[in-house]
């Protein structure tokens, strides 16, 4: 199987110092990547949980309710239950929407730079 991908230059990268390390860090582009990332990332997670939280507590307390047949034999916990791996991959989904459009321009910006191609 043949490939298109060059082989690896024989030349050794220069790694940037523990100071650029440091001064990237406390960059404004970088607060903003991270402040980016943190206002997605944890107020979804927070959101997970609890409805994670909701069924898994609805399942040891309000059995009744969710044992309630909607058609057939589907009841409220096997509809709650899908739903849980629905929002699993829709929230994968949505999070790989939102790395693709916000923060990977912003952070290969910042990699490119830090190895010097910028």
């Amino acid at each position: 199987m043949a490939t298109e991908t060059p082989p690896p230059s024989n030349t050794q990268a220069q790694l940037p110092s523990t100071e650029e390390f440091v001064a990237v860090q406390e960059s404004a582009e970088f607060g903003e990547l991270r402040r980016s990332y943190r206002s997605f990332a944890f107020p979804l997670t927070v959101a997970f949980i609890a409805w994670y939280l909701l069924y898994v507590l609805l399942s040891n307390y309000a059995g009744d309710f969710m044992g309630t047949k909607l058609f057939g034999n589907i009841n409220v916990a096997f509809v709650l239950g899908v739903a849980q791996f629905v929002t699993t991959f829709l929230i994968a989904w949505w999070y790989s929407r939102h790395a693709a459009a916000k923060l990977d321009p912003k952070a290969e910006a910042i990699k490119s730079r830090m190895e010097g191609g910028a």
